[in-house]
């Protein structure tokens, strides 16, 4: 589990998000955690993993506070509200069936939104930051439904909230939308955290060893995000993301690897585009 926890830190220093959607479906699937115990135990991790990275956006500007509050208006009590809900529902074997579709369904919106934030930066690029009018109230419905989905399934913190900003704020930068969202992010799990600590559903040395090796993964990914290619971080989540979300809906092996080949071709492909129109490019301006 301290390895696991070690990548998965080293992927959210990387890209700013992954850590709910990585780690949750690792213990259900690899390690075989009740569902219910994984999300609390993973969102235990995150509340003490993410302050590291959140550090290093605030000391290089790209949060924006305002956003940050607002956000954290509704998402914190609305993350109390999805713990419980989690709890109304019970623990039986067909609410655990419940939480593991909520939680592929999760994870194939968060799949879904890094690929739209990976085509908005290629289309946008990374510019100065761009001068935006906060707005309170679509601001804080995007906190709540974060809040709500994060309670219950421990992913959205990151990806999911991202995606919802892009469609509010288009004009933030990525670096911003990371930055920003992973801040907000901080008292939001903790508040999910707190909540299943409050019912009893926290299991201290699962989320201990997750937390032994996140922490120094998410510092040493912080460290080298500036060296990474981005491009090739992102393709890998998507495709850990979209292999995740298919196990957690019983999608047989031989399935999930004919879909996750495909998807690694297809990035392959999509990577070696990119290269060719950039060399293309540079002779073209060299000429």
């Amino acid at each position: 589990m301290a390895l696991a926890g070690l990548g998965v830190g080293i992927v959210v220093g990387l890209t700013g998000m992954g850590g709910g959607a990585l780690m949750t479906p690792i213990l259900v699937l690899l390690f075989h955690v009740n569902p219910v115990a994984a999300i609390s135990s993973d969102l235990a991790a995150s509340a003490v993993m993410k302050p590291f990275g959140g550090a290093v956006h605030a000391r290089r500007g790209t949060v924006n506070w305002k956003l940050v509050a607002w956000l954290c208006a509704g998402s914190v009590p609305s993350a109390f509200l999805g713990v419980l809900l989690l709890r109304l529902l019970g623990d039986d074997e067909t609410v655990q069936h419940t939480v593991k579709i909520a939680l592929g369904a999760a994870l194939l919106l968060a799949a879904g939104g890094m690929l739209l934030k990976a085509w908005t930066s290629r289309r946008n690029g990374d510019g100065p930051p761009a001068e935006i009018t906060v707005r309170p109230l679509p601001t804080v419905l995007i906190g709540i439904m974060g809040g709500l989905v994060v309670g219950l399934t421990s992913v959205g913190s990151g990806s999911l909230i991202i995606v919802a900003l892009l469609a509010v704020y288009p004009k933030l930068r990525a670096n911003d939308l990371v930055g920003t969202d992973l801040v907000q992010a901080i008292p939001l799990v903790a508040a999910a955290a707190l909540g299943h600590a409050f019912f009893g559903d926290l299991h201290l040395d699962i989320a201990g060893a997750v937390m032994l090796g996140s922490i120094p993964g998410v510092l040493i990914g912080s460290r080298i995000s500036s060296r990474a290619p981005g491009g090739l971080v992102r393709s890998a989540l998507i495709i850990v993301l979209l292999a995740s979300s298919l196990k957690l809906f019983d999608v047989s092996t031989t399935v999930v690897g004919v879909v996750t080949g495909v998807a690694v071709l297809a990035a392959i492909a999509a990577g070696l585009t990119g290269q060719a129109a950039a060399r293309k490019e540079r002779e073209t301006i060299s000429v």
